[in-house]
């Protein structure tokens, strides 16, 4: 599915880390696996070390601890905006919606739009694109969008090949109109038939969690992990993404008119550091085009990811100027998103630590 958006940008970024890190060395003594095995797969895959939150922390908590920074510093103000997307796969409740938590926590007033998108490794493109869509109401003139996860929660411990690289974080994108006119190329596709290679099987209605989900059983490869714990297909994941993103990017790219050479920056989700570089050899893209280091300083925090990348490696550029950057994200549902934006100047930039 092709989308074109008309005349909006992101104006602000903001993400949140926890101050909580765990580095790889801390995580080995828990897995069943040779120090020697361990230590090649952190060089192979890019694993150093990790932020998660502490066991009673939330994705609200992120959240509302980077909106009160923005607001004690005037970069927003709490009747400023009209809409809050909020995008997570790590929900604080069934019900009610994470985004209407937050509204009541923050006091914020009751005439806006509060919505929750389930959504993983593409959410902060399909958050963009809801953003975008809602600002063509001429009564929403300002989006904050927000996407969060804390999925170290629901990952054993034990898992050497999902453990180590989970992160969590949350990001704030503020979005608004622009007077810029240049079309906003975008595209996305889901295959829900391939659901089953990134799942937590059970705490569903489908399967609640039980006594029984909670057993932890051995994968074959010396992994332990519960029925409630996250299941990845890595090998699986890995070919989807090496299969159906580069002709993804080409198409975007052909639509837009534009080259390789054209774009700033590829800002994608993270997953690890190894399919990232693979991606980047199969898309004959300079890794120093296509940053990859989000996973060894912060871990994979999902959609956060994209967001993070941009506010980690180009904050000091996207204060000053305008960059080209193509975004993608690929993973859980299936899904797979790009867009091609124009961003900055942004009033800011950062990154800030949870307590």
């Amino acid at each position: 599915m092709n989308l074109v958006f008309k005349k909006k940008k992101i104006s602000a970024l903001l993400a949140i880390v926890p101050a909580n890190e765990r580095t790889f060395e801390e995580d080995m003594a828990k897995f069943n696996f040779t120090t020697a095995r361990s230590l090649k797969l952190k060089k192979v895959m890019g694993y150093d070390r990790h932020r998660v939150v502490n066991d009673s922390v939330c994705v609200s908590d992120l959240a509302c601890f980077g909106l009160q920074f923005l607001f004690d510093r005037g970069h927003l103000e709490r009747d400023d905006f009209d809409a809050l997307v909020m995008i997570t796969q790590s929900p604080d409740y069934f019900m009610p919606p994470t985004s209407n938590v937050i509204q009541g926590r923050m006091n914020l007033k009751r005439d806006m739009l509060c919505l929750d998108i389930n959504q993983g490794c593409a959410g902060f493109l399909i958050g963009l694109m809801q953003g975008f869509l809602l600002l063509d109401q001429p009564s929403i003139k300002k989006v904050v969008l927000i996407n969060a996860d804390v999925l170290s929660r629901k990952v054993s411990i034990r898992d050497r090949n999902s453990y180590p690289l989970i992160g969590d974080a949350a990001s704030i994108a503020i979005l608004e109109r622009s007077d810029d006119p240049s079309e906003i190329p975008a595209n996305l596709k889901m295959d829900g038939s391939r659901c089953e290679a990134l799942m937590i099987p059970a705490g569903g209605f489908r399967l609640p969690s039980s006594g029984v989900t909670s057993i932890m059983e051995d994968d074959g490869e010396n992994n332990f992990r519960a029925k409630d714990n996250l299941r990845m297909d890595g090998t699986g994941v890995f070919n989807f993404v090496q299969v159906e993103v580069p002709p993804m990017i080409a198409d975007l790219l052909r639509i837009a008119k534009v080259s390789i050479e054209d774009i700033d920056y590829f800002i994608f989700h993270q997953p690890n550091k190894f399919m990232l570089q693979k991606l980047a050899d199969k898309m004959k893209i300079a890794y120093d085009k296509m940053p990859s280091n989000i996973v060894e300083l912060y871990g994979n925090s999902s959609g956060v990811t994209i967001p993070l990348a941009m506010a980690h490696n180009l904050s000091e550029y996207l204060i000053k100027q305008k960059m080209t950057i193509c975004f993608a994200g690929f993973g859980v549902g299936l899904t797979w998103a790009s867009m091609l934006l124009k961003v900055g100047p942004l009033t800011y930039c950062e990154i800030i630590n949870y307590p």
